[in-house]
């Protein structure tokens, strides 16, 4: 396996909230792509996307995450925003810097999880009922699935109760999957 890893997946597929327990559980440092996005910029990327739109946030999202692979930390866990690996070629430069694991759940079950979360966060979900979620989900989830399932590895989501509980389940998986590569 190929360093640093690279956590990918839709929003609320628990990167970060796996990436932070993996990074603990190995001892290795972890960054929240969104979280270096805002210390870089000044902005987060809501607040970004809301005062210069979408396709400046990505072309400047791409550049912050080839600014950090240049730092000399190879064992490092990135968490990336959901919609990173689908813009030009953002899925081929994570796998050339190093290995990609794709956090892979059902729409209806990211539906659930985004209604645990704060929407506002979100400026394409706010406001939205959990059906109108998943009516947005549903089709965009299809047209990211090509560029998702381009990972190294893809880890299907085992759901027992949609919580934390399932965020420590993926880590199990992706813990083993590390350590037996």
């Amino acid at each position: 396996m190929q360093f640093p890893i690279y956590l990918i997946g839709y929003m609320a597929a628990g990167k970060t909230t796996v990436g932070k327990l993996l990074a603990e559980r190995l001892g290795w440092h972890f960054v929240d792509l969104d979280d270096a996005f805002a210390e870089i910029h000044g902005k987060t990327p809501a607040e970004y996307i809301r005062e210069y739109g979408i396709e400046d946030f990505r072309y400047k999202e791409k550049y912050v995450v080839e600014d950090l692979a240049e730092l000399p930390i190879e064992k490092v866990i990135y968490a990336t925003g959901g919609g990173y690996p689908c813009w030009e070629d953002n899925m081929e430069c994570l796998q050339e810097l190093g290995t990609s694991i794709y956090i892979k759940w059902k729409p209806e079950h990211l539906a659930q999880r985004l209604m645990l979360t704060d929407l506002n966060e979100r400026p394409i979900l706010q406001g939205r009922t959990k059906e109108e979620l998943l009516q947005f989900i549903t089709p965009q989830l299809e047209a990211r699935e090509p560029f998702y399932e381009k990972a190294d590895y893809v880890v299907e989501a085992p759901v027992k109760d949609i919580a934390k509980e399932d965020d420590k389940n993926i880590a199990e998986i992706i813990y083993e999957l590390i350590c037996n590569s």
